[in-house]
């Protein structure tokens, strides 16, 4: 059948109106379904399973093109419980995507953020600069910025505080006699919620050795959530940020603040910030230029 090109748009149109909204709902949930999938094998280990899986269902059409009786049954059997093997070894994976799916960007879809927006904007400032002194006298530090996963049960293993940030009463925390100060502080909608928390450390075998406890937790809770997690440095006094299991460390406070930001608050947000702000933009310079006298 020999197509005009002239009549491809009225078919393309034709087939069109053929689509029914149920249609259109399928295809939505499978492409969620299928970039759901894409994501969990970005890991190393769902990567290599994967290559695992396709050696394995290789080797059970060639076992049945070649009539190998014995073997095609064996992988057929091992077939049958497949399921439930996957679902053990990529448990940690799954049950992040379900607390994804059970977060709160969709209540936060329909409420007001902007006095929430505000506050985080105020404890980005107040973070970095109770970080920047920190850093200065090698005071250790592990900060955690809660996004769409709750952490409702890392604060429970802490103390719950539930109060307005600030850099004295971070610095407070984790002054080295404080009792809460070997823990994590969570930070919520711009708020302090919790301190002295525990976090899962990472399982990752291949971080550098040189990485203490405090980074291996905050990289364990990254991985674990979506979270951002700020740490500084006992020992050297380095300011570094958690993001997804990855570690961005020897951190500038100007560095941390434009990553904060980035990674907080929204584009609008951080835009209007610097309408509805000026005043702290202006004491955001005198202090990175007193910071600069200083050297």
């Amino acid at each position: 059948m020999e197509w005009n090109i002239a009549e491809i748009p009225a078919v393309i149109g034709r087939y069109l109106l053929m689509i029914q909204v149920t249609d259109a709902l399928d295809i939505a949930i499978m492409a969620f379904v299928m970039y759901k999938v894409f994501i969990l094998v970005q890991s190393t280990k769902a990567a290599s399973l994967l290559k695992g899986l396709l050696v394995f269902f290789a080797a059970l059409v060639l076992s049945y093109l070649l009539h190998l009786n014995g073997i095609n049954y064996i992988l057929n059997k091992m077939v049958e419980w497949g399921v439930l093997a996957l679902i053990i070894l990529f448990q940690p994976e799954i049950r992040r995507v379900l607390e994804q799916m059970g977060s709160r960007r969709i209540i936060a879809f329909f409420t007001n953020s902007e006095a929430s927006g505000t506050t985080l904007e105020q404890t980005i400032g107040q973070t970095v600069l109770a970080c920047t002194e920190m850093s200065q006298s090698r005071t250790g530090a592990l900060i955690v910025f809660e996004r769409e996963i709750l952490l409702d049960d890392m604060v429970r293993s802490g103390t719950v505080l539930d109060a307005a940030a600030s850099s004295e009463l971070l610095k407070n925390i984790f002054f080295v006699k404080a009792p809460m100060h070997d823990g994590a502080v969570i930070i919520r909608g711009g708020r302090v919620l919790g301190a002295g928390c525990m976090l899962p450390l990472s399982k990752n075998v291949n971080l550098s050795r040189d990485l203490g406890m405090r980074h291996r937790a905050g990289i364990g809770m990254s991985e674990n959530s979506d979270a951002v997690v700020v740490i500084v440095s006992e020992e050297t006094g380095s300011i570094s940020v958690a993001i997804g299991g990855m570690l961005k460390r020897h951190l500038k406070p100007e560095t941390l603040e434009n990553l904060l930001r980035n990674e907080l608050l929204p584009q609008d947000q951080e835009e209007s910030s610097k309408q509805k702000f000026p005043i702290l933009n202006l004491l955001r310079v005198k202090r990175n230029g007193g910071a600069d006298d200083e050297k």
